[in-house]
């Protein structure tokens, strides 16, 4: 990924000497379990883990020759050894080093986009208690439907994420799956106890028949998770755009001192993170389908997933960590208009009771649903036509006067009782924020 989008704890886990290094380490835990056995003596794997150590420079220049990254990197660490290199790979494949120690870079990216899930969490269930009383308009097909608070949408957005938080934690568990089992998976080689002992060492689940490979299943999982955490980004940032619109101005994106919207427009305050967002959401995507892709393989295995996986799996974890951590700023530094959502609800004329006062001439009036539905939608249509206020048109309807005394219409139009159950469900971030804490 371009440096632009890279944030630099997660760029640093990508860095080529960083996969080099992984590799190594599952290197050194064969090197311990085959001592223990007598195969490596205790001497030699003394002296390779003093002295083995990774050159990506010397690496890249062997594989010029060799076409071969992992036989670049045996030879080279192999160098830094001395005599005792020849007892480094003993029994191994290179996807036994590969995968595992992709595994591993893996359950790191993965570890860090969790905590970064619960950091954009904790932003959002604090504005969500902050704004609960704000009341603004709900909106369905982008026309007016019923008030509702910015507090509600932010929960709404809270408990969608984490519910692709918990799906991308199980992603992670599964993907921290390595294998020393061999040409193709048979253990002809290195026995089960191996594996077994060395997986432990890392912490990684051993994968319980494997090919030669890890099979992909898992990875594809794992980018499916990515990209439905980056739809869901998408879908706050979608929304935040819509709001900054000129027309509607209920919310902005911060604005530091000394930015600029346009070259040409000094006026032009644009939704430019918001935007960021969308168009990364669209990479993830992408990645997901190229994994999918990447799960029918031939056999026990070939290399076309190989070349995709090191541009996928990288920018994967790397986009969705600039998401994240740029979202979480977003929503913490994000411009409030209440007085903007105020008068947009205003500007509604009223119709957006028109639900309440359908039930009250059927409940109170004793009307049939379909005879109240064409007063109060006839008196809508009007209103909207005419500009003029809808419990002004149906307190002079004469049908309506006769089934709803004045109080009982104005009760229709109190806002209140549109909102009367939020605090139910701004008191359900009290068990999502207990459940965040209890994970950590």
């Amino acid at each position: 990924m371009i440096r632009r989008y890279t944030l630099p704890e997660m760029g640093a886990i990508w860095i080529e000497r960083a996969r080099f290094e992984q590799m190594l380490r599952v290197e050194l835990a064969v090197s311990r379990a085959q001592a223990a056995r007598g195969v490596v003596p205790a001497e030699a794997l003394a002296v390779i883990e003093e002295k083995a150590a990774v050159d990506p420079d010397r690496i890249a220049e062997i594989e010029r020759t060799t076409d071969h990254d992992v036989i670049a990197f045996v030879s080279q660490v192999a160098e830094t050894i001395g005599p005792e290199g020849r007892y480094l790979h003993l029994g191994l494949t290179s996807s036994d080093v590969v995968d595992t120690a992709l595994a591993l870079q893996l359950r790191d990216a993965g570890a860090l986009l969790l905590h970064d899930c619960d950091a954009l969490l904790a932003v959002l269930i604090a504005r969500a208690r902050g704004e609960s009383d704000t009341l603004m308009m709900g909106r369905t097909h982008s026309v007016h439907a019923e008030p509702i608070t910015l507090g509600l949408k932010l929960a709404g957005w809270a408990f969608e994420l984490d519910r692709g938080r918990r799906r991308l934690a199980q992603a992670v568990d599964e993907i921290a799956t390595g294998k020393i089992s061999g040409p193709v998976g048979t253990y002809s080689h290195l026995g089960p106890d191996v594996e077994a002992e060395v997986l432990a060492e890392l912490g990684l689940h051993a994968d319980p028949a494997s090919t030669q490979i890890v099979q992909r299943d898992r990875h594809a999982a794992l980018l499916t998770a990515i990209a439905i955490v980056g739809g869901s980004l998408e879908r706050f940032a979608t929304e935040i755009r819509n709001l900054q619109h000129t027309e509607i101005g209920e919310v902005m994106e911060p604005f530091k001192a000394g930015q600029k919207g346009s070259s040409a427009m000094p006026h032009k305050r644009n939704p430019i993170l918001s935007e960021r967002i969308a168009g990364l959401a669209r990479l993830l995507r992408g990645y997901a389908g190229t994994a999918l892709e990447d799960q029918p393989l031939w056999h026990e295995r070939d290399i076309s997933h190989s070349s995709a996986e090191r541009v996928i799996l990288p920018d994967a974890t790397i986009v969705l960590d600039y998401m994240l951590v740029r979202m979480a700023g977003l929503i913490e530094g994000l411009v409030v208009r209440g007085e903007r959502m105020r008068e947009n609800i205003e500007r509604g004329l009223g119709l957006h009771a028109s639900s309440r006062v359908l039930g009250a001439l059927v409940e109170q009036g004793g009307m049939t649903r379909e005879a109240a539905y064409a007063i109060v939608q006839r008196a809508a249509m009007r209103a909207a036509d005419e500009r003029t206020s809808l419990r002004e048109l149906l307190a002079v309807d004469p049908e309506v006067a006769r089934r709803l005394s004045l109080t009982a219409l104005d009760a229709c139009f109190d806002d209140a009782a549109f909102l009367r159950h939020v605090p139910a469900v701004i008191a359900r971030l009290d068990s999502l924020e207990a459940e965040i804490h209890a994970a950590r």
